[in-house]
């Protein structure tokens, strides 16, 4: 497009048609960086003579032993010399400038693009880089003082002012500029299909972009991308200022990422981050702020354009499954925010407000046990760390692949909807393993604090035994200060996902605080959001049904979870077994607090819950043993 304006100076054409020189322009470039890299590159060597030559013809047409115009201060306006481009320039400020001039330093990402076709990248890009800067800079700096010591504020005010000033006039500046132009052009088209060419292999792109055609071995496909991108922008955007200003909004996102990603990669200590030239995360951060503030002070709306566009852009790219040949940042940085926070976590006063349920889920079969899984969900409802467990059995030498079964674990569950950690530990007997587990699970202050247990078919043949055994763990649990949770469903009648929840308050040992906190975590879970909490209560006599009440009267105001009341006195000749099964009847899920047991009781007290369990549908059985017992609403 550059290119294309210089003719003006020649020959006045019109917008259309220097569109369409633009564009045959574009075709050219395109077309000899497709034949050959090499030429292409080869082509750059003259063109770098030409441009010299230009810089030495402006050195000695200078004639003036001081500058004709100060250097600081404000500017003083002078009335500008006749020309097309001159009269019909618009005013513009330093940020406006600086956008049309810093497309000329975007040549530095162009050798950083081209590194895949140097003999040692590691070895030529720092040096590279940090030669064009220093170069770039003293030729740029240099410039506009040495047309200071030449012209005066009238003729410099012409954008052609070089052709004037310097040695030999427009025969020697003239193809230094068409040079120029050339030199970024050939640069930028073969740069943006090796860097579509890089992204192909990392499967971000189409792998299409990654081939090499086989004649040329050049990155045809990219190629031709790029070429009709440059196509589009020619006839879209209006001017060549419009275009430096697009190219350098989307030059600073990138400029800036490279010193964010940078600043983290330093502040996170990343091992695998270790650059040759190592500076203070500060100046990346300075580096990171001042790109977007530039761009924002650039054009606000082209800002927030681009910078919607990449948020698009990276939100595509997460959500897919890439095979990369890079390391994540994000990985390194969420990381260091964890260690920080377990850190403080350690020292953190903890009070019974602050109490979430980091239950601990142990199963032999994930699948088998969905439901009690799904049941861990929905009381931890992402407030708590869930963890499931799967046991296996045997020596651990025996299953070398636990790290594959975890991976599948995590897909089966993320496939379930389910938030939660997968692990296997390998064990020799069930109850010790558990015991064992329970204790060295979690660390900083994130221990499990619960555990969830399931009975899955209550009415087995053993069922009483295996209850026993649930009371004898349990029991073990309270000496851990962990609260206990078991499920006991019925195999013939598997629970359903929501309905009423029948809550059985004694107000005696504690559990009643835990269950109604359990109980409504479970309705802010989508599945029981529309169940209703019925906190269900038995009196020996009417005294004692009105203090009861008094009590829940004076409690359920100040713990503001809205639950459904009821008081039953029982009757003469009626056991609490019986009121409990007729008042459950019509239940989703029943809440009923343990006792402490000792032992040796734990086979009578299984065989009185169990006659219970039987009649009843899908139901919880609640231990508070936790430090917060009786504080937790």
């Amino acid at each position: 497009y550059g290119l294309a304006e210089t003719i003006r100076i020649v020959v006045d054409v019109s917008d259309l048609m220097l569109k369409v020189i633009a564009s045959l322009i574009v075709v050219f470039v395109t077309a000899v960086a497709a034949r050959s890299t090499e030429m292409t590159l080869k082509l750059q060597v003259p063109i770098m003579g030409v441009i010299a030559v230009s810089i030495g013809a402006l050195v000695m047409g200078i004639d003036g032993d001081v500058a004709q115009i100060q250097n600081w201060g404000p500017w003083t306006e002078a009335q500008p010399v006749a020309s097309v481009a001159a009269a019909e320039a618009p005013p513009v400020g330093f940020w406006g400038v600086f956008a049309v001039f810093f497309p000329a330093v975007t040549g530095l990402l162009t050798g950083l693009s081209l590194s895949g076709d140097l003999a040692k990248p590691s070895h030529s890009i720092p040096r590279g880089v940090l030669a064009a800067v220093v170069v770039g800079a003293a030729v740029y700096l240099t410039l506009p003082f040495l047309l200071a010591r030449a012209g005066t504020p009238e003729q410099l005010s012409d954008p052609l002012v070089w052709t004037t000033l310097a040695f030999g006039g427009s025969v020697l500046v003239m193809p230094g500029m068409w040079g120029a132009v050339l030199s970024s052009a050939f640069g930028s088209i073969l740069s943006a299909p090796r860097t579509l060419q890089a992204l192909a292999t990392d499967r971000i792109v189409p792998d299409m972009l990654a081939n090499n055609d086989p004649a040329t071995g050049e990155p045809l496909n990219g190629i031709r991308l790029s070429g009709a991108l440059a196509l589009l922008a020619v006839f879209f955007l209006n001017d060549l200022n419009t275009v430096a200003s697009v190219v350098t909004v989307f030059f600073l996102t990138t400029y800036g990422a490279l010193n964010g990603v940078a600043c983290l990669e330093t502040l996170i200590g990343d091992p695998a981050f270790r650059p040759r030239i190592r500076v203070p995360w500060v100046i990346p951060l300075l580096g990171f702020l001042g790109c977007f503030l530039a761009m924002f002070l650039i054009h606000p709306v082209a800002c927030f354009v681009a910078l919607f566009l990449e948020a698009l852009l990276f939100i595509a790219l997460s959500r897919r499954s890439l095979s990369t040949t890079w390391g994540d940042a994000r990985s390194g940085l969420l990381l260091t925010g964890a260690r920080h926070i377990l850190l403080s976590l350690r020292h953190a006063k903890i009070d019974p407000r602050n109490w979430r349920p980091h239950i601990l889920v142990f199963t032999t079969d994930l699948q088998k046990d969905m439901g009690l899984v799904r049941l861990a969900d929905h009381l931890g409802q992402h407030r708590g760390i869930v963890t499931i467990v799967r046991l296996l059995f045997g020596d651990v030498e025996a299953y070398p692949s636990r790290a594959e079964m975890v991976k599948r674990d995590t897909e089966v569950l993320e496939k379930a909807g389910v938030l939660a950690f997968p692990e296997i530990s390998v064990v020799t007997n069930r109850d010790q393993g558990i015991l064992a587990v329970a204790q060295a699970n979690g660390f900083a202050g994130l221990d499990s604090n619960t555990v969830l247990l399931g009975m899955n078919d209550v009415d087995a043949a053993d069922g009483v035994s295996e209850l026993t055994r649930l009371f004898n763990l349990t029991r073990k649990f309270d000496a851990m200060g962990k609260c206990t949770l078991i499920r006991c469903s019925h195999a013939s009648s598997p629970s359903a996902e929501g309905g009423r929840i029948v809550l059985w308050f004694a107000g005696k040992r504690n559990n009643g605080d835990l269950m109604l906190l359990l109980a409504h975590l479970m309705t802010v879970s989508r599945k029981w959001r529309r169940s209703v909490i019925y906190l269900k209560s038995i009196a020996l006599n009417q005294a004692e049904a009105e203090a009861r009440r008094s009590q829940l009267a004076k409690m359920l105001p100040d713990i503001r979870i809205t639950v459904k009341v009821q008081v039953i006195v029982m009757e003469s000749g009626q056991s609490t077994a019986e009121i409990i099964v007729e008042n459950s009847a019509k239940a989703g899920l029943v809440m009923l607090g343990m006792r402490e047991s000792t032992p040796g009781e734990e086979a009578a007290y299984a065989e009185q819950v169990h006659e219970i369990l039987a009649r009843l549908p899908t139901t919880l059985l609640v231990r508070n043993a936790g430090e917060f017992r009786g504080r937790l609403i």
